[in-house]
C-alpha cells in the first residue's frame, strides 16, 4: 500500500481555497480544487474536488462536491459524488449521500444516509488524537 493514502485530507494536493473562521459567505460556491471551510457559508454549492468544513466551520445549505470532510456543523443535504468522512464533532441536519460514507463514534446526524456505491463496510477505530 505504498503510495495509497487512506484519509481524503493526505489525499489532497495544491493550494487550498480557505474560507477563514471570521468570514461569512452568502450565495452559491462553485469551482474546482481543495476548500477548507472555517467560517459560515450560506448558500447552495456545486464544487468539484475535496470540501473540507472545519470543526469550526458551519454550511447553512446543499453542500454537493467530489470528496468531503465534515467536522463542523452542516444544516442541508450533502451529496458527494466520491467519498464523505464524518468526524466526532460533525453535526448535521440533513441527509447525506456519497459514493462512501464513514461515521466517527460521537457525530450526530439528523437525516437519511444513502450510500451509492456498494461495497463491503469497513469498520475502523480512530488512533490519532485530535
Amino acid at each position: 500500500m505504498i503510495g495509497k493514502k487512506r484519509r481524503l485530507r493526505d489525499q489532497s494536493d495544491g493550494p487550498a481555497t480557505i474560507i477563514g473562521e471570521t468570514a461569512t459567505v452568502q450565495g452559491a460556491l462553485g469551482g474546482n480544487g481543495h476548500f477548507v471551510i472555517e467560517g459560515h457559508v450560506e448558500g447552495d454549492s456545486q464544487l468539484h474536488g475535496l470540501v473540507t468544513l472545519s470543526a469550526t466551520g458551519r454550511w447553512t445549505g446543499s453542500l454537493e462536491a467530489t470528496d468531503v470532510i465534515i467536522a463542523g456543523t452542516l444544516d442541508g443535504d450533502l451529496r458527494a459524488t466520491g467519498k464523505v468522512e464524518i468526524t466526532p464533532s460533525a453535526r448535521i441536519d440533513g441527509s447525506v449521500t456519497g459514493a462512501s460514507i464513514a461515521i466517527a463514534e460521537g457525530a450526530v446526524i439528523a437525516g437519511e444516509i444513502k450510500v451509492t456505491h456498494a461495497e463491503d463496510v469497513h469498520h475502523f477505530q480512530e488512533r490519532r488524537n485530535s
